[in-house]
C-alpha cells in the first residue's frame, strides 16, 4: 500500500471514531445517582481565609502605593492608597459581608496642589518633581557619542 492509500484509510477511521463520541457539551462535572434524578456535586474548596498586605514607595519614580486585605469565609474587609498627581493620599476602606456587596469608603488627605511646581505644570524635562511631601531628582542623561567605524 502507498501512503496516500494509508492516510485515507487513516481520516476514515478517525471520521468514524469521532461521529460515534457524543459531545455533552461544556459545563462543571455532573453525577448522576442510581435512581435517575439527577444531583449536582459541589467542587467548591474549604471557606477562604487569608491576609495580606504589600506597599511600594520607590522615591526616584515618585510611586507610593499599598494594599492590605483580610478574608475570613463570607466577610472581606481591607484597604489601599495612592498618591494623586496633585499631591493628596487617596485611601479606600472597604468590606465585604456576605451578599451585602462592595462596600466602599473613599477619604482624602492633603491640600490638592495646582500651582506652578505642580505635577500638572511641570514638563518632565525639568528634572524634578515633588511626589506627597518628598521632592526627587530625575538623573540627568545625556545622548551617547557616535561611532564611527572604518
Amino acid at each position: 500500500m502507498n501512503a496516500k492509500t494509508i492516510l485515507l484509510l487513516l481520516g476514515v477511521a478517525a471520521m468514524a471514531a469521532a461521529d460515534s463520541f457524543e459531545f455533552g457539551g461544556y459545563g462543571a462535572p455532573r453525577r448522576y445517582s442510581s435512581d435517575s434524578s439527577e444531583s449536582f456535586e459541589s467542587y467548591e474548596s474549604d471557606e477562604a481565609k487569608y491576609n495580606f498586605d504589600w506597599a511600594v514607595r520607590h522615591g526616584p519614580s515618585g510611586n507610593n502605593y499599598g494594599h492590605q486585605e483580610a478574608r475570613d469565609n463570607d466577610n472581606t474587609k481591607g484597604s489601599y492608597h495612592v498618591y494623586l498627581p496633585d499631591g493628596r493620599r487617596q485611601t479606600v476602606t472597604y468590606f465585604v459581608d456576605g451578599g451585602s456587596g462592595y462596600i466602599a469608603d473613599v477619604k482624602y488627605s492633603g491640600e490638592a496642589s495646582f500651582d506652578s511646581g505642580s505635577y500638572e505644570s511641570r514638563s518632565f524635562e525639568s528634572g524634578s518633581f515633588e511626589f506627597g511631601s518628598d521632592s526627587h531628582e530625575f538623573p540627568r542623561y545625556s545622548p551617547p557619542r557616535p561611532r564611527y567605524y572604518n
